[in-house]
């Protein structure tokens, strides 16, 4: 039952999104240039490829719950899903088409083709690629420092006071 859940609100949620931008897009005009350029610059910065795999993952849930309803019908069902899906995956072209009708109303041909320039060149292959690994480090980074920032701070938040007023208690660091 959980499963029908989740797959009824990652239907739902798509369906929403859906309905709350494609009125926006469709209402501004876009030049053909602009949505030649925002293809391009989708390509570059690989924004939906993230989006692959929803087919897929749709239809592996859908045959995962209907074959706990029927294990008997496993082979017809997984069959049929997976026909079912191979038909459905040529609609992934909306969704290119919808994000690059986003891309076009969001920024000029101008802004579009400075992104893709970069985005295409080595340094902005590489942001993209070790990007995530460079913020995920300085995450790291930034924790530690606070960590030392709060201890030296109580500490000598601490000694102040004591050297000021007295004995102040013992205070702890502020939880991170």
């Amino acid at each position: 039952m959980s499963k029908f859940v989740g797959l009824a609100r990652a239907f739902a949620t798509a369906a929403v999104l859906f309905c709350a931008t494609a009125p926006a897009v469709q209402a501004q005009d876009v030049s053909e240039e602009q949505i030649k350029a925002a293809r391009a610059t989708i390509d570059a910065l690989g924004v939906t490829n993230s989006f692959d795999n929803i087919l897929p993952n749709l239809a592996e849930r859908l045959k995962n719950t209907l074959i706990q309803a029927s294990p008997n019908h496993q082979e017809l069902i997984t069959a049929t899903i997976d026909e079912k899906a191979l038909g459905l995956a040529a609609r992934r072209s909306d969704l290119e088409r919808e994000a690059a009708a986003i891309y076009a109303k969001t920024f000029s041909v101008e802004e579009l083709n400075a992104i893709t320039a970069f985005y295409s060149s080595a340094a902005g292959k590489k942001l993209l690629n070790d990007g995530p690994i460079a913020s995920r480090e300085l995450l790291k980074a930034a924790d530690i420092w606070a960590a030392g920032v709060s201890r030296d701070l109580t500490t000598e938040a601490t000694k102040s006071l004591d050297e000021k007023i007295g004995n102040t208690p013992a205070a702890q660091a502020p939880a991170q």
